[in-house]
């Protein structure tokens, strides 16, 4: 039994040892194969790597013998290049040694020549001495004193001269100034357009019936003794039909006083406590109204940054008038013509007309103090962070202060357009008439005067005076000083140009 079973093992271990030598021989044989190959394989790798090394060794070299030839060639160049340096330097070193030597020379000789001028020098002073002494002696008169005559005699020349030039150029600078200020002034009226409105010192109130007349003066008169109470206008109620006449000085308290009338007349109900109710309300819609009037008016004209208080003055020159102009009226079209010759001068329009609107602020401010309204009104401006040529524009446009910005002379300019214009402006008939006569009168007090007129409304006065008594030069003085001298006695809107006219007549009659 064990024998059968030890058989077959030994036939199985005999057999795969027969099989791992056969495998064996088999993978040794291959492998020697593979070996064989492969050495072949990398023979002939290493042949094409020693091929590729060896042009690229011979691109190399083909490229640094390039790149030598190159350098070899720049430097051959740069040697040429020095060489041809060195040649220039040494003929230059060359010629610089020529004109040294030369130099030398020329030095010598101009020695020698300066001690000539010296020797010819002293000999002229002396002949000059000589010339001198006997000048002196013919004309009895010393060096000092000639040269005193001669620059007294060339004083009195380029004096004249001078004189004659600069008449030329006043002649020519008035005309030209002139052509040119007209022809400005002329472009800035055209371009603004403003209406004039007139006010007085009453307001006609004008109601349905006389009926109402009763009413508003009450029982004993105590309703009309309320509103005057409470409003401060005088409140006239006579025969005149379907009217009630409102009188006062200040306009701010005639329209509240209008305004409060008319809603006591409409709602009906009018006893002492319902007139102080409405006059407190009305007051303060108009002071409501008064803030609207003067927002509106800076962004109509596109004025920008004003401090509110000086929003609400500017709101307040409705209700003010000089000379019979509306103030806020005014103000609106001087700063428009501000702005019109701002930019035919080149200067900024903006600013212009922001002065142009302001000139006036010193005539509306609640306390008034005794100050010339130009001066007040550039306080304003500075106590309310203007800038200082609106400041200064502000308190110069009536030579209050010096004017130290171009804007100054445009607003007075255009203040003067503004209240000067025909219609913008009207007085009381007396006071008219006592300044023109006031004016012709001032004229005639100077000597040599012999007719004065006052013609255009005050604009314009003219003087005739004596060709006997009076030479041109005494008439453009004369011209000069009637004008300070109405500028510092009298008050006057506007400007007011002096012609002082000289003429010589001679009247013959044929009988």
């Amino acid at each position: 039994m064990v024998e059968i079973i030890i058989v077959p093992i030994a036939t199985f271990i005999v057999g795969g040892a027969l099989t791992w030598v056969g495998m064996n021989t088999i993978l040794k044989s291959r492998r020697d194969a593979m070996l064989v190959d492969a050495e072949k394989e990398a023979e002939v790798i290493k042949k094409n790597k020693l091929l590729e090394v060896k042009e690229k060794f011979i691109n190399l070299k083909a490229d640094l013998e390039k790149q030598v030839a190159a350098r070899n060639s720049k430097i051959q160049s740069a040697e040429g290049r020095l060489k041809q340096k060195e040649t220039t330097i040494t003929q230059k070193l060359e010629d610089l040694q020529r004109k040294n030597s030369e130099a030398e020379l020329i030095k010598e000789n101009l020695e020698s020549q300066l001690g000539l001028v010296a020797v010819k020098k002293d000999e002229l002073a002396a002949l000059h001495k000589q010339e001198i002494e006997h000048l002196q002696a013919i004309s009895g008169l010393s060096a000092d004193e000639a040269k005193e005559r001669l620059v007294e005699s060339l004083k009195d020349v380029a004096k004249s001269e001078a004189e004659s030039y600069i008449s030329e150029i006043i002649e020519e600078s008035k005309m030209t100034a002139n052509k040119e200020a007209k022809k400005i002034i002329i472009q800035s009226i055209q371009r603004v357009a403003t209406e004039t409105a007139i006010e007085n010192s009453i307001t006609v109130f004008h109601i349905e019936s006389d009926e109402i007349k009763g009413r508003i003066i009450g029982r004993e008169g105590r309703n009309i003794r309320a509103l005057e109470a409470a409003t401060g206008i005088e409140i006239v109620v006579d025969d005149t039909p379907e009217a009630i006449v409102l009188s006062g000085f200040d306009p701010v308290r005639r329209e509240i006083a209008r305004l409060a009338l008319h809603q006591l007349v409409q709602d009906g109900r009018i006893h002492p406590a319902r007139i102080e109710e409405v006059v407190n309300k009305v007051r303060k819609q108009v002071e409501e109204e008064v803030i609207e009037t003067g927002k509106r008016t800076v962004i109509d004209l596109g004025v920008h940054g004003l401090h509110p208080e000086l929003i609400r003055l500017i709101g307040k020159m409705k209700y003010r008038s000089s000379y019979g102009q509306n103030l806020l009226q005014h103000a609106r079209e001087t700063a428009n013509l501000c702005a019109v010759m701002a930019s035919e001068l080149g200067l900024n329009p903006k600013k212009a007309r922001r002065a142009g609107l302001l000139h006036d602020i010193g005539k509306v401010p609640d306390d008034e103090p005794e100050l010339p309204h130009a001066i007040l009104g550039m306080k304003l401006c500075e106590r309310f962070k203007e800038k200082p040529d609106i400041c200064n524009a502000v308190g110069a446009h009536h030579d209050e202060v010096e004017m130290a910005t171009l804007l100054a002379p445009i607003v007075q300019v255009c203040d003067a357009i503004s209240g000067a214009r025909p219609g913008a402006r009207r007085e009381i008939v007396e006071a008219y008439i006592k300044r023109l006569n006031d004016l012709e009168q001032l004229a005639m007090s100077y000597p040599g005067v012999v007719k004065t007129y006052a013609i255009q409304a005050g604009r314009e006065l003219r003087v005739i005076v004596g060709a006997d008594k009076i030479d041109d030069v005494a008439t453009e003085n004369l011209s000069t000083e009637i004008a300070k001298k109405i500028q510092d006695e009298m008050t006057y809107p506007g400007q007011v140009k002096i012609t002082v006219i000289r003429e010589t007549r001679s009247v013959s009659y044929a009988k």
